[in-house]
């Protein structure tokens, strides 16, 4: 049975200010959780119920496990319908220093103040279908670790390291191409990318930012051939990743 104390502790990891503090977050269901055990992320907590099927025994012994009835999960839940397992995983460091550089030999997808939890979630769950492994967010980015981020990326979360830092100052030093998900671009089916570089997607309202915008070297733009007003950020990665990996 679930304490009173273990239910504010999991509840507090609703918001971003108490994640930080605990260098905890959350990872709701059986598929999510599984994945989580089996990538490099650190699994502290595990609550599941009888119906979970979860395969505990290949977990560290330091894994704390409950096993709770459905109705204690639906206290600490985030989710209206929880999938019978919510595991508490660790925040990993976030590497990125004033030596950091962007790899030579892969593209590099950078998110430019997107603030939906959602998208953020779909765009991580994309770059893992086409094989991307980093992603760089800018500091006003939506926290990667919020639950509806984590829910929307069904699992992709666990392949992929995210890391938040200054863009202009990391664009700035770099000497690789820079493309940036712009209306007044080069048509995307035009574009040539090749093996290396960087693509910049920006904001849901606003787009990339000014200052980001001037160190964009090509700006690229998918074709409108109907009437609606613009593209989901999220849908549009999903092209861009497409015409990347064709080049390849």
């Amino acid at each position: 049975m679930l304490s009173k104390s273990q239910i504010s502790f999991v509840k507090s990891l609703h918001t971003k200010k108490n994640r930080k503090e605990s260098g905890l977050f959350i990872v709701e269901g059986v598929k999510s959780v599984t994945e989580f055990i089996h990538s490099g992320y650190l699994i502290d907590t595990i609550f599941y119920t009888e119906k979970s099927e979860l395969k505990l025994n290949i977990l560290s012994q330091n894994v704390k496990l409950f096993e709770i009835k459905e109705d204690e999960l639906r206290k600490i839940s985030t989710l209206m319908a929880p999938q019978h397992a919510l595991a508490l995983v660790k925040i990993p460091p976030d590497e990125v220093s004033a030596t950091f550089e962007l790899p030579r030999d892969a593209f590099t997808l950078m998110l430019d103040n997107i603030q939906d939890p959602g998208n953020l979630g779909t765009i991580i769950r994309t770059a893992d279908w086409f094989g991307f492994t980093q992603l760089i967010c800018s500091l006003d980015t939506v926290e990667a670790y919020n639950p509806k981020v984590v829910q929307a990326s069904m699992g992709s979360l666990s392949r992929m390291n995210i890391h938040y830092t200054d863009l202009h100052q990391l664009l700035k030093k770099s000497t690789l191409p820079i493309y940036g998900a712009l209306l007044d671009g080069e048509s995307i089916h035009r574009v040539a990318f090749p093996k290396a570089g960087v693509l910049v997607l920006g904001n849901e309202g606003n787009g990339i930012s000014d200052q980001v915008r001037q160190l964009i070297n090509y700006p690229v733009t998918i074709p409108r051939y109907g009437s609606a007003e613009s593209l989901n950020v999220a849908v549009s990665a999903a092209i861009f990743c497409t015409e990347i990996k064709k080049a390849l």
